[in-house]
């Protein structure tokens, strides 16, 4: 009898072990990546100067990095400025910015997409209101919020938001 007592609770230890690696794995494999985050190098589909659009078309509008638009704000002023926060470890961020740069030629020449690092833009954030990676936020030439949404992956869905 002490053996079979002996067993059952050595088999209970190892199943709840068991358990909650899986449970842990399933955890972290839903937020991305498990992994150190690292910084990717800057891609070339974004544009880093204020006087670029980003696309081959003049006719395109812009989808740049914060640091691009704070440069310059006054230069997409007549814009619908759109922030969207994102961040490189969201899986549907990324297919938020493969799309985008897959269809650079799509954004309107009256549309201004304004890539934000969540991780790094706790201001901007709290400013905002943006508690979760995926928000766009639109804004006016003052910074005020004009409109505030959360899971568009195409360009379309970023025009239909709009206010």
């Amino acid at each position: 009898m002490q053996w079979s007592n002996r067993f059952m609770s050595k088999t209970k230890s190892q199943l709840l072990i068991a358990l909650s690696f899986s449970l842990a794995a399933l955890l972290l494999s839903s937020c991305g990546s498990v992994g150190p985050i690292e910084t990717p190098a800057p891609q070339t589909s974004v544009s880093e100067s204020p006087s670029a659009s980003g696309s081959e078309s003049d006719s395109a509008g812009a989808y740049i990095t914060y640091e691009s638009y704070a440069i310059s704000a006054d230069q997409y002023a007549e814009t619908n400025v759109v922030l969207f926060f994102n961040a490189d470890w969201c899986s549907t961020c990324k297919v938020a910015r493969d799309n985008f740069e897959a269809s650079l030629a799509e954004i309107p020449e009256d549309l201004t997409i304004v890539l934000v690092d969540f991780d790094d833009s706790i201001e901007l954030r709290k400013k905002y209101g943006v508690t979760v990676q995926h928000t766009f936020v639109q804004i006016a030439s003052s910074g005020e919020v004009i409109g505030k949404w959360s899971g568009s992956v195409t360009i379309a869905e970023v025009k239909n938001k709009l206010a």
